[in-house]
């Protein structure tokens, strides 16, 4: 049930006298420099950026012969990499980890587990993809009332069908505390909705529609509108549930569902790294990159791409003393966050590609971790938690349990045992403690609030651990979180330098393709139309790989395309999808979306088919 394409055919590639050398060989690599010639001609590649996006795309093009320089204004990895907490090691110990947030490796994430395959590590034989284990649950605190553990692998059922798939779903979410059953009907209606309508209406309602309005949030009781659909879709997707479009939050659900039930999937459902990011998967990359002629820049931040003739002729990049200075080369691959490009992709450049000229209307948001390290293990739950109930929108992960054994061995002064990486997605709600929103309140501050939001969840339950201040051995706020000498906002006195894209609402018609009508300028990041459809690490590694397939395309590569997998699509699904075809044709609602239905568009009344009568008979029956 694997799918996947390369996104260029054999044929495309032979284009001509810029043929580069066949897949897997490499050329001999030298830094990029004006006015470079010789066996490099027609081959020299500037990667602006060395996140998930800049390095995926270095490790497709190094493999297939071009010369590969990056350019990285702050640490490579992005947003996914860790960090060392400084002053924190002593007497041989790694100073302990922090990070921007904690990592989650669905299992539908096909992409990335084929980058991994490729990073040989000592002992693996698989590389880093052998460095991720699988959790067991997800659980839901709640403030004043019972939590709820879910597990995250569902029975495995033969001989699929759309019914056995809703069963199955059915009896999960009915064991959801709090939940009524109409509400489980309605949500799965939904559900089916999403699932059996045709590319043309995802694409064309669903994606104009919130999945909060699509799944009715505010027509039910609380549990229905902050478990089963504000919280699923934090934990599931890192997106809110109010902005983010119907068709993004679908298919997601959609993938992770039958991740769920191990369909479409490279490994378990929820896996996570045996290690900090960095020692299990960016230094092990890195290294590999290097070994094969990738050549690192870093502390170069872009400034500015020059258009001339139709053609990206330089792009300057500025160090951190403020020195500019011009780089030439034949092909750039930009892979740095929409915040960064939209202004490097206006004036010239927007008038020879006007698709690249509404970056700006995008939306980023405010997602960043605090962690908080403790004098026990704590492993509260085998998965993710989250805090149900709090204003900052908290979730979390005990990471000790499924790194390598011996945390107080291997980091910071030997008495924290625990790393509890917490993600704070509300940064302009009030605290309980303060009273103020995350992003009005000083570091210390902000562990704090956050801490004691994370009490009040945990410390009802008498089947939770008790977390108490003695606990605490340090707390470490993402450096991103800056204070500038003039407030940039009222109500703000921080500053994010590091934020998440937000798919909301529409958003699809202004996200750009990976390669550009500019010839030689492509993109690798993850505000690029994918088929994962969302601001992940997968995102940003499928970007790249089709940005690289059209630079192969346009350099008259011979070497094999980048294989790129889109996420699976249930073939159950295909008949209603057919009928609804035909109804989105005639411009008629889904056979199930009753009249009346939040976010659904006017759409004109037309007769029915026999067909279509027998099927919302039957489904009638059913619900």
């Amino acid at each position: 049930m694997e799918r996947a394409r390369s996104g260029l055919s054999r044929r495309d590639f032979v284009r001509g006298a810029a043929a580069a050398g066949a897949a897997g060989a490499l050329g001999v690599h030298a830094p990029i420099a004006r006015g470079q010639a010789g066996s490099n001609a027609g081959r020299r590649v500037a990667v602006l950026g060395g996140g998930m996006g800049g390095l995926a795309a270095a490790h497709e093009l190094i493999e297939r012969g071009f010369s590969v320089t990056v350019f990285e204004r702050k640490a490579l990895g992005g947003k996914a990499r860790s960090m060392p907490v400084p002053g924190t090691g002593t007497g041989g110990r790694l100073p302990l980890p922090g990070e921007h947030g904690f990592r989650f490796f669905p299992g539908f994430y096909r992409n990335i587990p084929d980058t991994m395959r490729r990073i040989p590590v000592a002992g693996n034989p698989r590389g880093v993809l052998d460095n991720l284990v699988g959790a067991r649950e997800a659980s839901f605190a709640r403030v004043g009332g019972p939590d709820m553990e879910i597990p995250v692998t569902l029975p495995r059922v033969q001989d699929w069908s759309a019914t056995r798939v809703i069963d199955s779903l059915r009896g999960f979410l009915m064991s959801i505390r709090g939940i009524k059953p109409h509400e489980v009907d309605y949500f799965l209606r939904k559900v089916i909705v999403f699932f059996s309508s045709c590319d043309e209406r995802k694409y064309g309602q669903w994606e104009y529609t919130s999945w909060w309005d699509m799944v009715g949030a505010e027509r039910f009781g609380e549990a229905y509108r902050h478990i089963l659909t504000d919280s699923l879709t934090r934990n599931l997707v890192a997106a809110k549930a109010d902005v983010a479009s119907a068709l993004t939050i679908g298919a997601m659900g959609q993938a992770f569902v039958y991740a769920l039930f191990g369909i479409g999937t490279s490994g378990h459902a929820d896996r996570l790294l045996n290690a900090p990011t960095n020692e299990a998967w960016i230094d092990p990359w890195v290294t590999q990159l290097r070994s094969l002629g990738v050549t690192f820049e870093m502390g170069q931040e872009v400034t500015g791409l020059d258009l001339e003739q139709g053609r990206i002729a330089r792009a300057q990049v500025r160090d951190a003393g403020g020195t500019t200075r011009e780089v030439d080369a034949d092909w750039f691959v930009l892979a740095v966050p929409v915040e960064r490009a939209a202004p490097l992709l206006g004036g010239d450049i927007t008038k020879a590609d006007p698709r690249l000229g509404r970056l700006n209307e995008l939306v980023t948001d405010w997602m960043t971790g605090v962690q908080f390290y403790l004098d026990r293990k704590l492993p509260i739950v085998h998965g993710h938690l989250s805090y149900v109930d709090s204003p900052w929108a908290l979730t979390s992960i005990s990471q000790a349990q499924f790194w390598k054994p011996g945390f107080e061995k291997r980091y910071g002064d030997g008495t924290a045992k625990e790393c509890l990486s917490v993600d704070i997605s509300e940064w302009s709600k009030n605290g309980i403690v303060t009273g103020q929103p995350a992003w009005n309140l000083r570091p210390e501050q902000i562990k704090a609030e956050a801490w004691a939001q994370i009490k009040a969840h945990l410390n009802e339950n008498n089947r939770r651990p008790r977390l108490t201040d003695e606990m605490l051995r340090g707390a470490f706020l993402d450096p991103a979180i800056t204070y500038p000498a003039t407030p940039p906002a009222p109500g703000r006195i921080a500053e994010n330098d590091e934020q998440l894209l937000i798919n909301t609402a529409g958003s699809w018609d202004i996200r750009p393709e990976a390669d550009t009508a500019i010839p030689n300028l492509f993109l690798a990041s993850d505000y690029v139309r994918t088929s994962v459809n969302l601001a992940t690490m997968e995102g940003a590694n499928e970007a790249a790989r089709r940005g690289v397939n059209g630079l192969l395309k346009e350099a008259g590569s011979q070497a094999d395309g980048v294989r790129v997998w889109d996420l699976y699509q249930p073939p159950e699904w295909n008949p209603l999808k057919q009928l609804d075809r035909q109804r989105w044709r005639r411009k008629q609602r889904h056979i199930l979306d009753s009249p009346g239905a939040p976010g659904r568009p006017a759409m004109r009344p037309a007769p029915q088919s026999a067909l279509e009568v027998e099927v919302e008979r039957a489904l009638a029956r059913r619900w």
